[in-house]
């Protein structure tokens, strides 16, 4: 009886062998049974199943006793395995403890392990039981999933960031505008030598502190495309001027070649911006990775033959390699760094490009680096290939009524004397509704407005204005600081009226007026 018993026992015993041998090798983690050295400088194996060898990248034909997870080898950080074998010998277990392994190839993946660690009797060794999961994948996702969150706070933060530097930058163009129209006003005077010097001065200043405001807007709240007549040569100006502090400190400098009288182009000024100062930013840091320093060549051309001006902006950086160049405006390609460039912003630039019915292109830098060249067609192409006219003297001006609509008493005191001086007849109104009286009781040629304005603004002035005086539409000139926002954007889009930004040149109105005349 008693050895049918024990031979009852032993066959149970076995099914239970043989289920657990079937288990070990079928399951879809990796199981490492084990030994570490009391120090647990080495390690011993006992039994492997073929899921470990395949996660760590061992032949599957490997023998079970070279396979050794907790091997010095198998960690990317030496520190990571003293941090998982301190606290698996403090604690005697561990359990879902992320860590960065190394397979057989040397590539690194991440891995969840749970442990038990128990020592032995005699103290020689520390027995180990774990199992071993490649969670790279999730870690991968889950690594997204917190990098789309992060996005969106960031968002949140920059949309209500964007909002404060809007309205900040908004509140600072009407005292530059003044500032920057009455200095001019003083250059134009006779004056002493070191005051001309110091007027040249607040005036050069004042331009630049109106462009950072500019860009301030533009930056702050996304635009949709706005086309316009642009003087091209005065964006490459704007797009070199942002990047001279960063030139300045990694000893780049500037050549600039500038046709004059360029023919202006019909385009979004923002998006061509944001296209020279993407190859400006490439050719200083193809530059600077080269040898540390180099010299950016700017040119502007008019090509009459092809009713074409284009920019030409020039490194002396290492060049653009042939198998390179058929593939440089493509999408996600990059010949940076993992992680130093997204490979988008070529090919953005010759999406803009396209979009504005030009070309952009790269050839051999002489005697080495890469020249970039943009190509736009001219306004008068666009329009069907009508030959310009010849702009007016500013002479024409004599004797035209004009109506400023400004609130900014300072400013509209400087912009009127501006006027009379080149022999307009000028009436001021400091809000829409003292405008629309005057412009049902007087005749005007032209009217400046402002868009923002208390009481009645600008937007509104000029629909109740139109619907009495329909022959005024389009001899309306708005100045705004708020060109960046979209109610502004679509309000100037659909009345097609001419626009200048505040702060505006004092030549840029006066010509703005002589458009509108005629």
């Amino acid at each position: 009886m008693a050895s049918r018993v024990s031979k009852q026992s032993a066959a149970a015993r076995k099914l239970r062998a043989d289920a657990f041998a079937r288990f070990f090798e079928a399951v879809r983690e990796g199981v490492f049974i084990g030994t570490l050295s009391p120090d647990g400088t080495s390690a011993g194996t006992t039994a492997a199943n073929p899921h470990l060898r395949h996660i760590f990248g061992y032949p599957p034909d490997t023998s079970e006793a070279t396979v050794s997870p907790l091997s010095p080898g198998r960690f990317v950080e030496q520190a990571d395995r003293a941090a998982l074998l301190d606290r698996l010998m403090a604690e005697g277990r561990v359990t879902d403890y992320r860590i960065r392994m190394k397979r057989v190839d040397g590539t690194t993946f991440w891995v969840e392990t749970t442990a038990q660690a128990e020592s032995e009797p005699d103290g020689s060794a520390i027995r180990v039981e774990a199992l071993f999961r490649d969670v790279s994948e999730r870690k991968r996702l889950n690594d997204e999933s917190w990098g789309m969150y992060q996005q969106m706070l960031q968002a949140e933060k920059m949309a209500a960031l964007g909002q404060e530097v809007a309205t900040v930058a908004h509140e600072l163009t009407n005292p530059l505008a003044t500032i920057l129209s009455w200095a001019e006003r003083l250059a134009s005077k006779p004056l002493s030598e070191p005051t001309q010097r110091g007027v040249d001065i607040i005036v050069s200043e004042a331009d630049r502190a109106a462009k950072i405001v500019r860009q301030l807007l533009t930056y702050a709240r996304k635009r949709r495309s706005t086309r316009t007549l642009i003087d091209l040569t005065r964006v490459v100006q704007q797009a070199l001027a942002s990047r001279a502090y960063e030139r300045g400190v990694v000893n780049v400098t500037v050549e600039t070649h500038f046709e004059e009288r360029l023919p202006r182009v019909f385009a979004d000024a923002h998006r061509i911006y944001q296209v020279l100062l993407n190859l400006i930013i490439n050719a200083e840091q193809a530059m600077i990775a080269a040898h540390g320093r180099g010299t950016l060549v700017v040119r502007t051309s008019h090509d009459a033959a092809t009713n074409m001006v284009a920019v030409e902006i020039a490194d002396d950086g290492p060049g653009v390699p042939l198998e390179v160049e058929n593939r440089i405006f493509e999408p996600f390609f990059t010949t940076k760094e993992v992680g130093q460039g997204t490979g988008l912003g070529l090919s953005l630039a010759h999406a803009i490009v396209q979009e504005h019915e030009g070309r952009i292109s790269v050839r051999p830098g002489e005697p080495r680096g890469a020249t970039f060249v943009v190509e736009l067609p001219i306004a008068e192409s666009l329009a069907g290939g009508a030959s310009a006219e010849p702009e007016a003297p500013l002479t024409t001006l004599r004797g035209a009524s004009v109506l400023l609509v400004e609130d900014e008493r300072d400013l509209a005191a400087s912009v009127v004397e501006l006027l009379r001086e080149q022999g307009l007849v000028v009436e001021w109104a400091s809000d829409g509704e003292k405008a629309l009286e005057r412009v049902q009781h007087g005749l005007f040629d032209v009217v400046i407005c402002d868009l923002r304005m208390p009481r009645l603004n600008g937007m509104a002035f000029y629909r109740a204005m139109t619907a009495t005086r329909p022959e005024l539409a389009r001899r309306v000139i708005f100045v705004t600081g708020d060109v960046a926002d979209p109610e502004a954007e679509r309000f100037l889009a659909e009345s097609e009226c001419r626009w200048l930004a505040k702060p505006f040149r004092s030549g840029d109105l006066l010509r703005a007026v002589r458009d509108a005349l005629a």
